[in-house]
């Protein structure tokens, strides 16, 4: 099976550019077949950039939101624009470091032989950020951890790989991205948890605050609970003769 990244981008334009090299330098030797960059109507030059970076190869695809729809539609966007059966993610703020894209695959290969439903999810072994948004996500992620006993510690990493059919089969909302380990297990998806890296920013700002991370997520976490409670796993059919 061979995958397509999809990268969400929002006014990441100083740092788009250097991703998407260091990107290239993995494919070599990795299943990688597409990049699919999303421009969530950046008020930049963010698909210019990306562009440039890599120049006329048609492995890179860019597509653009008219305005900003935020980081879960973005990603769905991206995903439906998807070509190969295989969904790899990371944010384009060049926190997520692409070497560890082997790790995922590694494990993938692994797990898989026991059934093709899996997904793999990266948790960050040290955090490369403010104090406050240190802070902010420990506790989020003890909330939803409490809430939803994924047994995940890290689900705000956006370094995950998974098939594209598994993702496009759950129930879409606004900060669905926060929730897909949980989601995708309730629906009968194994998961499998990798430590990767995590970089410090070296260009841009961040997008979320203490609001994001803490009021907005408790809000969303009501409303997934309230999904996983009532979701029906996999069903098993067959023909009758």
């Amino acid at each position: 099976m061979f995958a397509t990244i999809v990268l969400p981008a929002y006014n990441e334009a100083e740092s788009i550019g250097p991703l998407l090299r260091e990107i290239r330098g993995q494919l070599g030797h990795l299943p990688i077949r597409e990049v699919v960059v999303v421009d969530d109507g950046s008020t930049d030059d963010t698909a210019a950039r990306a562009r440039v970076a890599w120049a006329d190869d048609a492995t890179l695809r860019i597509v653009r939101h008219g305005c900003r729809k935020g980081q879960s539609q973005a990603l769905l966007s991206g995903i439906r624009a998807a070509s190969q059966d295989l969904i790899l993610t990371l944010d384009a703020d060049g926190q997520n470091d692409p070497a560890d894209f082997g790790k995922l695959f590694d494990v993938y290969a692994v797990r898989q032989a026991c059934g093709p439903r899996l997904i793999v999810a990266g948790q960050r072994l040290r955090r490369e950020d403010t104090l406050l948004r240190r802070l902010s996500s420990r506790i989020a992620n003890g909330v939803r951890a409490g809430v939803l006993h994924d047994n995940v510690r890290d689900t705000g990493c956006s370094l995950k790989l998974f098939r594209r059919e598994d993702f496009l089969a759950l129930p879409f909302f606004d900060h669905i991205h926060r929730f897909i380990p949980a989601m995708m297990k309730a629906s009968g998806v194994a998961v499998a948890l990798v430590d990767v890296h995590h970089r410090p920013r070296q260009a841009g700002r961040s997008k979320y605050g203490l609001w994001d991370r803490l009021w907005v997520g408790v809000h969303d976490l009501i409303g997934v609970r309230w999904l996983l409670k009532r979701q029906i796993g996999p069903v098993e059919m067959e023909d009758v003769p």
